[in-house]
């Protein structure tokens, strides 16, 4: 979030003016708690926080960390809730020096989640099996949530979605040349899918290469009704909804 330190307000005009009126912030680490406070603080009813450790933060003291950010998931700011526990998960793309931490940090978080009856926002990289393995300890029917900005095949969304209350969240990447999910989105289903960006990354053609912001969602909905043979009013209403009842908005 601080990429957008120095023009947040206009990125969230922006926003609203795209017709982009609910903002979903997950949570990476401690010190990026108090960005997300603010947010909710400053922008009532459109930003909406999560609480969660990303699984690149995961170290050797992530207990310490993890016991920071459950204290605050149990204390929001007044008058407020938060909607998710997120954004964690697994990456071994830059480093597995902390598999195991990682592993350990996923399920703990996991049983926040089930305690508190909220969804979980998954984030995977390079670590499909790592993860896979770790859901089949943890899935029942209490975990439910998202796989966040999922990259996956056709193999990882069949396995995804059949722990049973997942959907799979779909940014930017689906309107890349060699994405691949336009191979995998037709055999997904809409009722399965929500729209994101994953700013301020992964940006979505024609601004690939540039920061993202949740204005260019709509880039992602016309691609998604594309692939599917959609309009993308139908895409819109379909993945709001399921947006809506997931985070239950």
């Amino acid at each position: 979030m601080s990429k957008f330190d120095s023009d947040r307000p206009e990125s969230i005009e922006r926003c609203l003016d795209a017709g982009v009126d609910t903002l979903l912030l997950p949570n990476i680490d401690v010190e990026s708690i108090p960005r997300v406070l603010s947010m909710m603080e400053k922008w009532p009813g459109v930003c909406h926080g999560m609480m969660g450790l990303h699984p690149c933060h995961v170290d050797g003291d992530f207990e310490g960390a993890l016991s920071v950010i459950k204290n605050q998931l149990d204390n929001p700011p007044n008058g407020k809730s938060f909607i998710a526990v997120g954004e964690i998960g697994m990456d071994l793309y830059w480093d597995k020096t902390y598999i195991e931490q990682q592993k350990l940090a996923f399920i703990e978080q996991c049983s926040w989640a089930k305690e508190r009856n909220l969804p979980i926002v998954i984030h995977v990289r390079d670590s499909w099996e790592e993860l896979f393995e770790t859901m089949d300890k943890v899935n029942d029917d209490e975990l439910y949530g998202v796989f966040h900005c999922f990259t996956g095949g056709q193999k990882e969304a069949t396995r995804a979605l059949e722990y049973g209350g997942f959907l799979l969240g779909i940014g930017g990447v689906c309107t890349y040349k060699n994405g691949g999910l336009d191979k995998v989105l037709p055999g997904v289903g809409l009722e399965n899918l929500v729209l994101e960006t994953d700013s301020p990354y992964l940006s979505p053609v024609p601004f690939r290469g540039k920061r993202n912001e949740s204005s260019y969602v709509r880039h992602v909905a016309d691609r998604v009704a594309e692939i599917l043979n959609l309009t993308t009013e139908e895409v819109a209403q379909v993945t709001t909804e399921n947006s809506v009842n997931l985070f239950k908005l």
